[in-house]
C-alpha cells in the first residue's frame, strides 16, 4: 500500500490528497485503494478489518507527512476519516446502517476529472473517494447504489469537520431531528485509538446550521490513542486484485454494545436421534446358513468329517425359506378354506396334509375343520379319538365355550380328534347316518367364531354343494382360498367352474388371491394336460404349485404322516408356504 500511495504522490502532485477507500465485508475481508489502485487482505474478523484499514491510513498519513482521506464501508455502514500526519484521526461524517449501502454523496455525485482533485486539507469529503469506491465495488458497472439511501449530503457546507472517536459513532437510519442547540466547539485533536465496536450514542444527532435537511447525523467526540490491533490474529494476507468472500462462510451478525451473543453452534436435539434397542438389534448381521443337510453336499461334508463343506443347494435353501415362512407370526387367528365341489378332487387329503404342515412347523393351535353341511369324509382320514362327537355336538354344548372365565383349551378336547404326533386337532362332521340335523350358514359363524378363540389357524374342509348356506359362509369367512383339482379332465373342469361361480358371485378378489394346488392322479402324468391346467389357473389364481401322487394315501383310511415320502412332504411344505404368504 505504501508504494501505491508513493506512486500517486509523484503523479499527482506534493498538494494533492492522497484518497484510500476501504471496503470490508461480513467475513472480515478488507479491499482497499489508494487513488484506484486496488489491494485486498483477509482478517479474522470485521474488527479486526477496522483496526487493520485504520492503521493503515494512519501509517500512510505519517510516512507521506500529509492528510490521507479514508473512506470506509462496512456492513454497519459508511465512514468518512481524515488521518493526519501528527498520527490523530479525525471523523467528518457518518452515514447508513446496518448493511445499508454508501450515501448518496458517495455514489450519485458526479466524479469530477482525475486533474482537477487539488481540494484543500479541510476538505474531507471530497467526490474521489466514492470514485475510488464504486471502482473496487465493481469496475464494470460502476459504484453501486442503493434506493433506500438518504439524500445527498453536501460536506463543503460544513464550518469544520468534527474529531471524533469511531467507537462513539453507531450507524443508525433515524427520521429526521427537530432543531437542536449549536454543538459544542470541538475539542483537541488527540492520537487516532482503533474502535472496539463501531456503535454510537442513543440520543438524537444536532442538526449542524447551514446543512440541508435530511437525515439525522450522529455528533462526534474526539478520538482517542491509536493502539495497534495486538498479535492475538494473524496477520493478513495482502495481495492484489479484486477481493472475493469466501465461497461458503457463516451469515454476517450485528456487531455492537447491545448485540446479542451468538448461539452455539450446536444441532438440535431432534435432529440428532439417538440410537435405540431396536437400532441395536436391527444391525446385527444375518445368521449364516447352517451346513448342508441334503443332497451331494451333505454327504461331502459327511464324508469328509466337515473338512469339504460346501454349504446347502439351491433346492435345500428353498425348503429352509419355505419353512421360515409358514413360521412367522401372523396378526390374528386365520382361516383357510379348501374348495372343489366334485367329490374325488383330493379336498380332504389337502386339508389334513396343510393342517399337519402348519402345526408340525408351528407348534401346534391348528384344528382341521370339516364343514358338510350332514356327513364328510374327513373323520375318516383322521386318528380316532376315545369319543365320537363331531361339530353338531359342539354346538349344543357351545355356550360353555364362549364363556370368557369357564371356557378352557382342554375342554375341547371332548369334540375334537387329537392327531399325535402331527400336533393338529380334527373337528369331524356329523357321523349319524339317522340323523336329521345339519349345519347352516348361522351354526358356521357360531362355531368359527367360538373356534378362533381357540386356535390360529383353521383349514377348513367343504362339502360339494356351492349352493349351500354353510359352503358360502366359509367362503366369506376364508383369509385364502385354496383351489384343488388332480390333473384330470374333469376334476379340473370342475375347478373352473368353482371359479367362474366365484367370480360371478362377488368373490373375484379372494379367487385373485388364490392357490390353486394340481395333485398327480397316478404315478405316471399328462404333461400336455398339465401345461394347460398351469396356463388357465395360472392367469386366475396367484400361485399354482404341484404335489406328486402319493402311494400311502391311495388306501383312504388314516393318514399316516410318518409315511409319507420325502418328495411329498417338501412338496407340501412348499404348497404350505405359498398359502401362509396370502396371510
Amino acid at each position: 500500500m505504501a508504494d501505491q500511495a508513493d506512486q500517486a504522490d509523484r503523479t499527482d502532485g506534493a498538494d494533492r490528497t492522497v484518497t484510500v477507500v476501504a471496503r470490508i465485508d461480513a467475513y472480515g475481508g478488507a479491499e482497499l485503494l489508494v487513488d484506484g489502485s486496488p489491494s485486498r487482505a483477509r482478517l479474522g474478523t470485521v474488527e479486526d478489518a477496522r483496526s487493520f484499514v485504520g492503521q493503515q491510513a494512519v501509517d500512510l498519513a505519517v510516512r507521506l507527512s500529509r492528510e490521507v482521506l479514508l473512506d470506509t464501508s462496512d456492513p454497519d455502514g459508511t465512514w468518512l476519516f481524515v488521518a493526519r500526519p501528527d498520527g490523530t484521526m479525525v471523523g467528518t461524517t457518518a452515514s447508513g446502517g446496518a448493511g445499508a449501502a454508501p450515501t448518496p454523496a458517495a455514489t450519485a455525485s458526479p466524479s469530477p476529472d482525475p486533474g482537477d482533485r487539488n481540494g484543500s486539507e479541510g476538505d474531507a469529503t471530497s467526490t474521489d473517494a466514492p470514485d475510488a469506491y464504486a471502482a473496487a465495488a465493481d469496475p464494470e458497472t460502476g459504484p453501486e447504489t442503493s434506493p433506500e439511501a438518504g439524500p445527498a449530503t453536501d460536506a463543503a457546507t460544513d464550518p469544520a469537520p468534527r474529531e471524533v472517536t469511531p467507537s462513539a459513532v453507531a450507524p443508525v437510519v433515524a427520521p429526521p431531528a427537530p432543531p437542536a442547540p449549536a454543538p459544542a466547539p470541538p475539542t483537541a485533536a488527540q492520537p487516532w485509538s482503533a474502535p472496539q465496536a463501531w456503535g454510537g450514542p442513543s440520543g438524537p444527532a444536532p442538526v449542524q446550521p447551514g446543512s440541508p435537511a435530511g437525515p439525522a447525523q450522529r455528533p462526534w467526540s474526539a478520538p482517542q490513542p491509536w493502539n495497534p490491533p495486538g498479535p492475538a490474529a494473524p496477520g493478513p494476507q495482502v495481495q492484489g486484485g479484486p477481493w472475493a468472500p469466501p465461497a461458503a462462510a457463516p451469515a454476517p451478525q450485528p456487531v455492537g454494545p447491545g448485540a446479542p451473543a451468538p448461539a452455539p453452534d450446536a444441532e438440535p436435539q431432534a435432529r440428532r436421534a439417538l440410537p435405540t434397542l431396536d437400532d441395536l438389534l436391527g444391525g446385527r448381521p444375518a445368521p449364516a446358513p447352517g451346513p448342508a443337510q441334503t443332497g451331494w453336499q451333505a454327504f461331502v461334508r459327511r464324508a469328509t468329517f466337515g473338512l469339504v463343506n460346501p454349504g446347502p443347494g439351491p433346492r435345500e435353501l428353498q425348503h429352509r425359506e419355505a419353512v421360515a415362512t409358514i413360521q412367522r407370526s401372523l396378526p390374528g387367528p386365520r382361516t383357510v378354506v379348501v374348495v372343489n365341489p366334485k367329490g374325488g378332487a383330493s379336498k380332504t387329503t389337502a386339508v389334513m396334509m396343510l393342517a399337519a404342515t402348519f402345526a408340525t412347523l408351528r407348534g401346534g393351535y391348528t384344528l382341521a375343520w370339516d364343514n358338510n353341511e350332514t356327513r364328510g369324509t374327513l373323520g375318516w382320514r383322521a386318528v380316532p379319538a376315545r369319543h365320537t362327537n363331531t361339530a353338531v355336538d359342539l354346538l349344543a354344548d357351545l355356550e360353555r365355550f364362549q364363556q370368557v372365565r369357564g371356557a378352557r383349551v382342554g375342554d375341547l378336547d371332548n369334540y375334537v380328534r387329537t392327531q399325535g404326533a402331527a400336533q393338529f386337532d380334527v373337528l369331524a362332521s356329523d357321523e349319524d347316518p339317522a340323523a336329521s340335523a345339519s349345519i347352516d350358514a348361522d351354526a358356521f359363524s357360531r362355531l368359527h367364531g367360538t373356534l378362533s378363540r381357540f386356535y390360529r389357524i383353521l383349514v377348513v374342509d367343504t362339502g360339494n354343494n356351492m349352493r349351500a348356506s354353510n359352503w358360502e359362509a366359509a367362503v366369506a369367512a376364508a383369509d385364502q382360498l385354496v383351489i384343488v383339482s388332480t390333473v384330470r379332465e374333469d376334476t379340473a373342469a370342475s375347478a373352473a367352474w368353482l371359479v367362474d361361480g366365484l367370480r360371478a358371485k362377488g368373490h373375484g378378489d379372494k379367487v385373485e388371491q388364490a392357490v390353486t394346488v394340481l395333485s398327480a392322479p397316478g404315478s405316471s402324468d399328462d404333461p400336455a394336460l398339465s401345461q394347460r391346467l398351469h396356463d388357465h389357473f395360472a392367469q386366475l389364481t396367484r400361485a399354482v404349485v404341484d404335489v406328486p401322487h402319493e402311494p400311502s394315501l391311495v388306501a383312504g383310511g388314516p393318514i399316516d404322516f410318518g409315511a409319507l415320502s420325502k418328495a411329498s412332504r417338501d412338496a407340501w411344505t412348499l404348497a404350505t408356504a405359498k398359502v401362509a404368504e396370502g396371510l
